[in-house]
């Protein structure tokens, strides 16, 4: 007989448990505060020199559009987008008269991962 009486106990309780959160959880939520707006956020001030930030021209020729980025006055860098093809980057050699051709303007460092432990 005690047997039966220990799962009955188990069950009873549950039951208790669950009957005493059930009125909490389908209680009508009270009125919600009252809401006030956000201030106003200011704008960065202006940090960056206006020279120094790049100047794009976009030109359009016989369907390759090419763009070339100027900062003071200096080619940093010449995208070309061809018709028929992907697009790739001129930057300009150290000597600034010759440009290297580039796929992107990733600077192609890699940085060796090896996994040393395993769990």
């Amino acid at each position: 007989m005690n047997r039966l009486r220990r799962p009955l106990i188990v069950i009873a309780c549950a039951l208790l448990v669950a009957a005493g959160a059930a009125p909490a959880q389908t209680a009508p939520p009270g009125v919600p505060p009252t809401l006030e707006p956000l201030p106003e956020i200011p704008l960065p001030p202006d940090l960056g020199d206006a020279e120094l930030e790049p100047q794009i021209t976009i030109t359009q020729k016989d369907g390759d559009i090419v763009q070339e980025a100027r900062v003071n006055g200096r080619i940093s860098w010449i995208k070309v987008t061809p018709r028929h093809g992907r697009p790739y980057f001129l930057v300009p050699d150290s000597g600034a008269y010759t440009f290297i051709r580039r796929d992107s303007l990733d600077s192609g460092l890699r940085v060796p991962l090896w996994v040393l432990f395993s769990f």
